[in-house]
């Protein structure tokens, strides 16, 4: 049976690639000038262009999940669980390729509108893939699925997510940590829009959480971006702000690595993998957004030290960090993105009733739905001194292209986060269906119940195997920006989709704030846009795979 469905989803998987092939000649033909990818062009097909993108990200999920399920066959792992989350996730991405991909809940993304002819469409639709279509996510097959991980919640069974041993220890610990010192109180933390404890901070590091990547000879850990998923994934099922805390030591410690100093990173790197250093990203300003080539926030080149004017917004943790990763501009007379710098910007650690005690420098907090436990702040800097030695690489110009390496690893990580939220959407979700009585009977026993919670137990693990090719790529110094990127951008709608499904389950309840799902669905909805909104993400994706 097994070879059976393999030779099937590897037909399949050529039949969506060569599909893929044709809408991307077909744009191209529409969006190219001169044998050029032309940018007004592609801003006036956004619909088509960003649609392909969707399209390419679903054929490498496809092409991700066979291998998953073809390296477990071979140590003879793939049992009925995961053969089900195959059949199920092929035949549901197969019939959205075929009949429309949805990239929000009101743009559905069809071969026509991307100009793909008649031809291409139907050669799509090989034997194979009818085959999957038809024998796939049916209702039966999401029913068998629902009985297997009826029981899963306290386990984590949800299928086997092909790990190695090591990995699966990494994934133990944080797990276990996230369920006794993470989710007895997250909820509470979110409702009383506390921070995050320093308690928690302090055995995060006491755990590697913040050298989780930096090399061994600057105190970290060294272990790669696979592992770095694995421990943000779990943290965040636990409380999507204890996963966020590693994010901006990542930054950092990327930023460093690749642009410092060998005394930037002697100085810093040791700090930030202890836990000493608590670093923040200072890139957005007020009008800017994704255009980080309009950055206005300047910097004055005066002796030895720089001074800082201008205004940021939506930088999380700001207060209790001790040192801001701060992008501005340094030569106001080169445009766009050549005149900024990165600054290892140290400021003192704020309090609740002084958070922000540095000179020059001022914030305020931005009330938020969701993603609380670090808090968002708008920042003011006036006259605000940062010494010359702490400007990154020690040289003017090279800002953005300093924050551009860390592109790939921060979209991975928030994929990572990304699935984590769902998890803790799924279990969530499965837990009320168990336990809620309706009708003389639990209402898991309801195809529309346990349908939505099998349904996001395969796109959980197809989304996985997406995010963890994207590490792999990127621990192998191969570049991984599409990679990463797909994973952002699906990830983010399979979190948001799991959110508000297990919320339905919930009926009213789940609209009540006693109800952990509130929160869980306020966290999911942050996901599609920071990092890169998912209209950025999806043009980003679109230009690299066009060009």
């Amino acid at each position: 049976m097994s070879s059976d469905l393999f030779k099937n989803c590897a037909a399949a998987t050529a039949a969506a690639g060569t599909y893929a092939d044709a809408a991307r000649t077909s744009l191209k033909q529409h969006l190219t000038v001169d044998g050029k990818l032309d940018r007004s062009l592609m801003e006036q097909n956004q619909f088509a262009s960003h649609g392909f993108s969707w399209l390419a990200t679903y054929v490498e999920t496809l092409r991700q999940t066979l291998a998953w399920a073809l390296a477990l066959d071979a140590e003879d792992k793939f049992t009925d669980l995961e053969e089900l989350i195959v059949r199920i996730g092929f035949g549901e991405y197969l019939s959205q390729l075929w009949g429309g991909i949805a990239m929000s809940q009101t743009e559905i993304i069809r071969p026509a509108d991307m100009w793909v002819d008649d031809d291409a469409v139907h050669a799509l639709y090989t034997p194979e893939v009818k085959s999957l279509i038809d024998t796939g996510n049916t209702p039966e097959n999401r029913a068998r699925l629902a009985g297997l991980i009826e029981h899963s919640v306290d386990t984590g069974a949800f299928g086997n997510p092909g790990l190695d041993e090591m990995y699966e220890m990494i994934r133990d610990q944080f797990r276990r940590f996230a369920n006794e010192e993470v989710i007895p109180h997250a909820h509470e933390w979110h409702l009383k829009d506390d921070y995050i404890p320093m308690e928690i901070i302090d055995k995060m590091s006491e755990m590697g959480v913040f050298g989780l990547t930096i090399p061994e000879e600057y105190d970290g850990s060294e272990l790669g971006k696979t592992s770095m998923c694995i421990v943000s994934e779990e943290l965040s099922r636990g409380y999507i702000g204890v996963g966020s805390l590693g994010t901006r030591s990542e930054i950092a410690a990327e930023l460093i690595m690749g642009g410092g100093t060998d005394e930037q990173k002697k100085k810093w790197l040791p700090r930030i993998a202890r836990g000493e250093t608590l670093p923040t990203a200072v890139f957005t300003e007020p009008n800017t957004g994704s255009d980080l080539g309009s950055l206005k926030t300047r910097a004055v080149k005066d002796g030895d030290l720089y001074r800082i004017t201008g205004n940021k917004t939506w930088i999380t943790h700001a207060a209790r960090a001790d040192v801001m990763t701060l992008l501005v501009r340094t030569n106001p007379d080169q445009p766009g993105y050549k005149g900024l710098s990165m600054f290892l910007a140290e400021k003192a650690r704020g309090t609740d009733d002084n958070p922000f005690p540095t000179d020059g420098m001022t914030g305020g907090e931005i009330e938020v739905l969701g993603y609380r436990g670090m808090k968002e702040f708008e920042l003011g800097f006036d006259n605000f001194t940062v010494p010359s030695e702490n400007l990154l690489g020690g040289e003017e110009g090279n800002g953005f292209k300093q924050l551009m390496t860390t592109f790939e690893s921060a979209r991975i990580q928030t994929a990572a986060r990304a699935l984590g939220v769902a998890q803790c959407a799924l279990e969530l979700g499965l837990r009320y269906a168990t336990e809620r009585v309706q009708f003389g009977k639990p209402i898991y026993g309801f195809p529309r119940v346990h349908s939505k919670i099998a349904l996001a137990a395969v796109e959980i693990m197809m989304c996985r195997q997406l995010t963890y090719f994207a590490a792999r790529q990127k621990d192998e110094d191969k570049r991984c920006d599409i990679e990463a990127g797909m994973a952002k951008l699906l990830g983010a709608r399979v979190a948001w989709s799991t959110a508000d499904n297990a919320l339905q389950i919930h009926g009213g309840n789940g609209y009540a704030l006693e109800y952990q799902i509130s929160r869980v669905l306020c966290d999911a909805r942050i996901l599609n846009i920071f990092e890169g909104a998912a209209e950025i993400q999806a043009d980003v994706i679109a230009r690299r795979l066009l060009a």
